[in-house]
């Protein structure tokens, strides 16, 4: 029994792949971006002082910005395009330091840092003034519940397709594989549009979380990342042959996304070759977009990058999944066509018979 349970392994490479890989994803996941301190945030100095400020501040703030003509509303402007981090204004006795509060390590951070510079620096949260947890996870938490939906529980509905033998049927159907995609997925969408109503409200209400934003910007995002899911769902029902390899490969898609999207360790604390993973998971593009709406109240326009990005992926995914799903469909449509060759002879073969 012990060297069949060996032999049965090797076969299951999706399993020795679970029990290998799973470990070491882990190791460099939790090694290098579980940290929960940034080292370095990105400022604004403007104001009449700006020049002679910024020279004098400390290596934690990365100035990338100067401006002395401007004052505060330009840097509150700055702030919520999320082009900066922290915002000091000068002309006035002490600075005012202006931080982001949507971005909640970052901020904590920022504050610990100028709080050593006394009663030199009066600090100003924004968007989150008590700097709570619960109004930064909301926003990324609504993005892991469509994670949810549109990877593990939309493959597993297709995959069920092809264990009950329903996928040979659609094979046989005059349909084509994009309309089938699209009346597989659309269900799932409306599904995760409704949970994901509900979770807004309920933050809303439970945590009061505040939504500053337009409600048909944030729904544009959330429609084009579900595009994005519910594409890579379509993708694993393709390579998976039952529920629980489609469970296996949803779950590497799944982790990922949890741990190295910024919703649980800020991307500015991880080590450079771990953060450009983590700018290649949509829940990224999208926490950056729900709580940029939600918290500060960001238009479109100054969230273009993470709008563009969802965009490209809903598309590469979508196409890949349905090219995919039509190679999977081929070999049904190849055997409806060879019935039909085989019915359109036989007539011919009895008239045949007949006349002779």
């Amino acid at each position: 029994m012990i060297l069949k349970e060996f032999r049965e392994l090797r076969r299951d490479r999706r399993t020795v792949g679970l029990l290998v890989g799973m470990p070491l994803l882990l190791l460099v996941i939790f090694g290098y971006a579980a940290n929960f301190y940034v080292s370095s945030v990105k400022a604004a100095v403007v104001g009449p002082q700006a020049e002679q400020v910024a020279s004098a501040l400390p290596s934690f703030f990365d100035v990338t910005v100067v401006e002395p003509a401007q004052g505060q509303a330009d840097a509150e402007s700055l702030l919520q395009a999320n082009t900066v981090d922290v915002a000091l204004v000068t002309g006035q006795q002490p600075v005012l330091a202006l931080v982001d509060g949507s971005n909640l390590f970052a901020a904590q951070s920022t504050v610990s840092v100028l709080n050593k510079a006394g009663d030199q620096v009066t600090t100003q949260i924004l968007y989150n003034p008590d700097l709570s947890t619960s109004w930064v996870m909301i926003p990324a938490i609504i993005g892991l519940i469509l994670t949810f939906i549109g990877t593990i529980v939309t493959s597993i509905g297709l995959v069920k397709e092809r264990e009950t033998g329903t996928l040979e049927q659609l094979a046989v159907m005059p349909i084509r594989p994009s309309t089938v995609i699209l009346g597989k997925i659309t269900p799932y969408f409306l599904l995760a549009s409704l949970d994901m109503v509900i979770i807004t409200v309920l933050g809303m209400l439970l945590f009061d979380v505040p939504f500053n934003g337009n409600p048909f910007a944030f729904a544009l995002g959330a429609a084009l990342f579900l595009l994005v899911v519910l594409g890579l769902g379509v993708f694993i029902s393709t390579i998976s042959q039952t529920t629980g390899q489609a469970i296996q490969t949803a779950f590497f898609f799944l982790l990922p996304q949890i741990l190295l999207s910024g919703m649980i360790f800020p991307l500015d604390a991880m080590a450079a070759g771990v953060r450009w993973i983590g700018y290649l998971l949509p829940l990224t593009y999208f926490t950056m977009i729900s709580q940029g709406i939600m918290l500060r109240g960001a238009t479109v326009a100054e969230l273009w990058l993470p709008f563009t990005v969802l965009a490209v992926m809903a598309v590469v995914v979508l196409t890949g999944a349905t090219l995919r799903f039509r190679r999977d469909l081929a070999p049904g449509r190849r055997r409806r066509h060879g019935h039909a060759h085989e019915a359109s002879s036989a007539p011919v073969s009895d008239e045949a018979g007949a006349s002779r």
